[in-house]
């Protein structure tokens, strides 16, 4: 049993080793859940604003139970720079389905993120697209860590933007919209794995 926990741990560290840093993929995913990085927030009539200064709450989209559409206010404004959302199939099964289908989309992860507990699993993958922008996607399980997300997620970012646009609202916050409108969600009709997994 400890020889096995050991090589576990050497199989483990040997493959992380071989991980690449960085896919530069001719394909790169911009877009899940039917949500662009770096399309306007208002190109989606079927969602509404719950401003929290940058970020659309969105229930019962496609194959997600939730999720987090978040937009810029000052460098990049109203342009989606993150989107986090959380799969309605929480089982660690559907989450070994969507890893095969990533892989076989994008290649290997880039990164393991998960903790050594097996409570965490966090996959990782880096992407520079045509555009020189820097783009990382995470997808995730979660069987009971209460800091995140309990089952599965996915979690789609410009790095470069968010970081550019927490420099821009330090520096202007005073000028940020203070709006409050919600709306409930549109329930959508169908589960696809066109809206599932990352394009």
């Amino acid at each position: 049993m400890k020889t096995l926990a050991v090589f576990d741990i050497l199989f483990l560290s040997l493959f992380l080793l071989l991980l690449p840093k960085a896919i530069a993929a001719q394909e790169v995913p911009h877009e899940v859940g039917g949500f662009v990085l770096g399309s306007n927030v208002t190109d989606y009539p079927d969602i509404e604003y719950s401003n929290f200064l940058k970020e659309v709450v969105i229930y019962d989209w496609h194959g997600f139970d939730k999720g987090i559409i978040s937009y810029g206010i000052c460098e990049f404004p109203g342009e989606i720079v993150k989107i986090k959302l959380k799969y309605q199939d929480s089982s660690k099964s559907f989450f070994k389905t969507l890893l095969e289908r990533y892989t076989t989309k994008y290649g290997k992860p880039t990164e393991w993120k998960g903790d050594s507990f097996g409570i965490l699993h966090i996959w990782k993958w880096k992407f520079t697209d045509k555009a020189n922008n820097r783009v990382h996607m995470i997808l995730q399980h979660n069987t009971r860590n209460s800091n995140e997300n309990i089952g599965n997620m996915v979690k789609l970012y410009y790095p470069d933007r968010i970081e550019l646009e927490q420099l821009c609202f330090t520096k202007k916050c005073n000028d940020a919209p203070d709006k409050d409108k919600m709306m409930q969600q549109v329930k959508p009709e169908k589960n696809e794995w066109d809206y599932l997994i990352p394009k």
